[in-house]
């Protein structure tokens, strides 16, 4: 047999979790032909040199909604081992959407995921259903990508401004019913819907999917019961799970997979994670398939007092963030408004809607960057100890550099995943999915791209807490067998051929640096990979040492149902 592709000399590490072997991999028609010790005359020879040779990655929470439209690579996680991509998550999706309200769609997105309004508005929108937005995607990708349908986007479409204002009646929800069917019967991977009450629009309202009532999940939901089709997503599902069970819930009744946000451990709920483990256990002792994400990444977030969502929530503080940068400074000088944040922030006065910042944030915030080089010396150190080292309140001391300097001043925020034995238990967790890169979010705050190098050079190479062959599975089958993508995720003859080549000894995440590369001239994080030799997508070279061959080979991701009936 003549081969489109054979990789020689490969570590073949397979997805499966068994011990690696060295071994080729041949390609025909973009699927595996045969594994082992090959000979066959190729188009095209890949010698991987002893790398490891592995099922391409499948980065499984992904913000890309509007950026695939113009980069058909989803950059940044192409770079990171990524063949596939899943993006409609936490309800957010940029379809269905009626003609005249794609600006109002796109607050929705941008507000909640960090990605400027004015990076979205370059947008042409010429679909209007979710079929149509998949067909328009299909015709242009490098990267695979699989699609949720958002509630925030069906709920808005039905609706239309009511969709914030009040719970919907019988003939709404019948309404939304229909049009999760029409997805799904196109091929979306699945439904999002978020509990996160953290989730605003740019007003400082809540999106539309957090007005929704159970009735109304449970009805759409019931749409992939009924299909037998797709798996469910939710933002803000770990509350929402431990309060009253509703991802279980959900799951149980549906008889479908439930992926939600998510197991981590985090300064502000201490202990918490094992409470949430302690939850998954039953669960899933009793069959129900309701699984956590979880990330490799410590979260980290860089900001400054101009352009940060850090605060949101906060009754005084939310609305500063969404005035002028000249009402923002008069704001932070006024000694009233201190008093409001100082009660607030400082002596817990208030409960901040989806806890979205720890009770002592400024013991895990701070000053990465001042623009003054008299202040040069509150580099790296946290906003409690710049307070006392100036005998100041924390409210009082932060301001005061925040207005002298402008809201020039760039700070670092790290609250999520910096206890190491605990993320080796998480990490480790078989009832919790490894992914949740927000590839394509919050793009003036950090990358999160490079998850998978993290966990394939952090926390395989430098601290041992799993094998490499467990480490691929995690990033590999595991997504794909439970986001129904079932001919992917395993090196075996017959599976479709998304395929990526490493260098164990070397691959990792690189620092990150910006970027003017979006639309508009709008600027981002790179994070960028080492280790990272080569990926195929279908069997075509997408990637080579970090640079794009031209190929534009990805295909939109359709569930099983949509499969079969194509034949």
């Amino acid at each position: 047999m003549a081969y489109d592709l054979l990789i020689k000399n490969g570590r073949i590490v397979d997805g499966s979790g068994m011990p690696s072997f060295m071994g080729d991999v041949a390609v025909k028609n973009g699927k595996i032909a045969e594994i082992g010790k090959l000979s066959g005359a190729a188009a095209q020879t890949v010698d991987a040199g002893g790398q490891a040779v592995a099922p391409g990655f499948i980065d499984n929470h992904c913000h890309y909604d509007a950026q695939v439209t113009w980069d058909p690579l989803c950059s940044f996680s192409c770079d990171h081992g990524a063949t596939s991509v899943v993006i409609g998550n936490c309800s957010l999706s940029l379809a269905p959407v009626k003609k005249g309200n794609a600006t109002r769609m796109g607050e929705f997105l941008s507000y909640v995921e960090a990605i400027p309004m004015e990076v979205l508005n370059t947008i042409e929108v010429d679909w209007e259903t979710f079929p149509q937005y998949m067909d328009r995607l299909d015709r242009n990708l490098g990267v695979n990508v699989g699609t949720l349908i958002g509630h925030t986007a069906v709920r808005y479409y039905v609706m239309g401004d009511e969709c914030q204002q009040r719970t919907a009646t019988d003939d709404e929800i019948k309404a939304m019913q229909q049009v999760v069917r029409e997805g799904m019967e196109g091929g979306a991977l699945g439904l999002s819907v978020s509990r996160n009450q953290g989730h605003y629009d740019p007003q400082g309202v809540h999106i539309p999917a957090l007005w929704a009532d159970e009735k109304e999940i449970f009805a759409l939901a019931d749409v992939l019961r009924e299909l037998g089709t797709g798996i469910i997503q939710s933002g803000g599902g770990r509350d929402a799970e431990m309060a009253d069970g509703l991802m279980a819930r959900l799951s149980e009744a549906t008889g479908r997979p439930v992926i939600y946000n998510n197991l981590g451990q985090s300064v502000r709920r201490p202990g918490d994670w094992q409470r949430h483990m302690a939850r998954v256990d039953e669960t899933a002792a009793q069959g129900i398939r309701a699984y956590p994400l979880c990330s490799p990444n410590t979260t980290t977030q860089t900001f400054n007092m101009a352009n940060t969502q850090v605060f949101r929530g906060s009754p005084t503080w939310h609305p500063i963030l969404l005035v002028s940068d000249d009402e923002k400074l008069r704001a932070y000088a006024d000694p009233a408004v201190r008093q409001k944040l100082h009660e607030e922030m400082v002596e817990g006065k208030v409960e901040i809607p989806g806890n979205t910042i720890a009770r002592d944030w400024y013991n895990y915030i701070w000053v990465e960057e001042p623009k003054l080089e008299k202040n040069n010396w509150m580099t790296g150190k946290t906003l409690n100890q710049i307070a006392q080292a100036q005998n100041k309140r924390i409210i009082d001391a932060f301001l005061d550099l925040v207005v002298e300097e402008k809201l020039e001043t760039v700070f670092m925020q790290a609250e999520n995943n910096i206890d190491p034995e605990a993320m080796r238990a998480i990490l480790n967790y078989p009832n919790a999915l490894i992914g949740l890169s927000d590839g394509g979010a919050h793009v003036q705050f950090h990358g999160g791209y490079g998850y998978s190098s993290r966990l394939l050079g952090e926390w395989v190479r430098e601290k041992q807490v799993m094998s490499l062959e467990k480490a691929v599975r995690r990033l590999t089958f595991d997504s794909a067998s439970t986001f129904g993508l079932y001919d992917r995720g395993l090196l075996r003859p017959g599976m479709v051929a998304d395929i990526t080549i490493f260098d164990p000894d070397t691959v990792k995440p690189l620092p990150e640096f910006i970027v003017h590369d979006f639309p508009a001239g709008g600027w981002r994080y790179k994070e960028p990979a080492a280790g990272i030799y080569a990926t195929f997508v279908n069997g075509r070279m997408l990637m080579k040492e970090g640079e794009h061959t031209g190929n534009l080979p990805g295909r939109v991701l359709r569930n099983s149902r949509y499969q079969a009936a194509q034949g």
